[in-house]
């Protein structure tokens, strides 16, 4: 099997239609109850050395001689730790101060930053919410953050919100230790290739209900009409769109950077494989931005829908009113108290008056119905 085989199949889902519920393996499992460590692992040549760890012991263990002989490296997992559980190590690991501040406190732009001895990287994940039925309050997409901090011998993640969970990359991972031989850099092209590919299928989602959308708001039918016009739910979907936009085009530059330039801590070879990385994202930024686009135009067309319905009411209650403006004519000119008028005396006036109007009423509804304003 091909290296490029070998690394799709070990960092991709083996069904891509899964990814639309989440990432494989969500859940966490933690060293200790008041830990904010997921995992911590030391590799050799690419195969895990023990099940249990802890920081500070796996960084000796790979910065001993014989770990730096057989190109170990320590991959630790945090979820949402505070800045007392992560302070030890980061000391331990040289962070930059600046770059553990935006990993602890999270809400960050997807980034590049080079530190000295290493890359900090942020990713923002997308997981897609289902729904029974789109509504002007529904939530379409969850966002989560995935931070790595790489270094020559290390790798850590710090993962923020319930999405992302790298639990499932990392068994996929151990069971390709010729992938993993090549460290830190290859878990960090694992988890920006699993990030985007969630970009992939929220995007396929996400296209449905926008589909969905168009369909009621130029139905023919009256009633899935009505409902697509709800301006609503177009505006709230076009929120959700725009939150998806935050997470993948600021992650353009930072995929060129790596793919693009030579960096040090990333090896040659799996650099050329960020490229197809990039490309991915390239296609999910655009499609993104057409979602964009095309929602301002459903919106247009909502709206402008919306004033030719009003402009027909307008046009049907002006028409009833002249209808009805010639029997109140009429009964107004003979409900005058004058003595002396015409037809007053007549046997046959009031039949006659009833006849005139009818038949004035029923010449103007013809009028407007042959108009198209009835």
């Amino acid at each position: 099997m091909s290296m490029i085989r070998e690394l799709r199949a070990a960092v991709r889902p083996a069904l891509r239609k899964d990814a639309r519920h989440g990432y494989e393996g969500a859940g966490t499992v933690a060293c200790s109850a008041s830990s904010a460590v997921v995992d911590c692992g030391v590799y050799v040549e690419g195969r895990r050395q023990t099940r249990h760890v802890s920081p500070g012991e796996a960084l000796r263990r790979v910065r001993s001689g014989e770990g730096r002989d057989h190109g170990a490296f320590v991959w630790i997992g945090l979820h949402e730790p505070t800045e007392e559980e992560f302070a030890g190590i980061a000391q331990k690991f040289g962070l930059h101060p600046l770059a553990v501040e935006d990993a602890v406190h999270a809400h960050q732009r997807p980034k590049l930053e080079r530190y000295d001895e290493s890359l900090f990287t942020v990713f923002k994940t997308i997981h897609y919410v289902e729904h029974a039925e789109l509504t002007a309050t529904s939530e379409v997409v969850e966002t989560g953050e995935v931070m790595c901090f790489t270094g020559r011998d290390y790798i850590i993640t710090v993962r923020h919100g319930g999405q992302g969970s790298l639990r499932a990359l990392r068994h996929r991972l151990e069971d390709d230790p010729e992938l993993l031989g090549k460290g830190p850099s290859a878990v960090l092209h694992a988890i920006a290739d699993q990030t985007v590919d969630g970009y992939l299928a929220v995007a396929d989602a996400v296209q449905d209900d926008i589909d969905e959308v168009e369909i009621e708001v130029f139905s023919d039918e009256p009633g899935k009409a009505r409902r697509g016009g709800d301006a609503g739910r177009i505006y709230q979907l076009k929120r959700e769109v725009l939150e998806f936009k935050r997470a993948v085009s600021p992650l353009l530059r930072p995929m060129q950077q790596l793919s693009e330039r030579p960096v040090r801590l990333i090896d040659p070879d799996i650099q050329k494989y960020f490229r197809d990385v990039a490309d991915h994202l390239t296609r999910v930024n655009e499609q993104v931005l057409g979602f964009d686009d095309l929602l301002n135009s459903i919106l247009q067309a909502n709206l402008a829908q919306a004033t030719v319905t009003q402009n027909e009411d307008m046009r049907k209650i002006t028409a009833w009113a002249a209808i009805f403006a010639v029997p109140t004519m009429i009964a107004g000119i003979y409900g005058m108290n004058f003595e002396y008028m015409p037809e007053l005396k007549w046997k046959y006036a009031y039949p006659a008056v009833l006849l005139l109007i009818l038949v004035i009423c029923y010449g103007i509804h013809r009028g407007f119905k042959r108009n198209g304003w009835l």
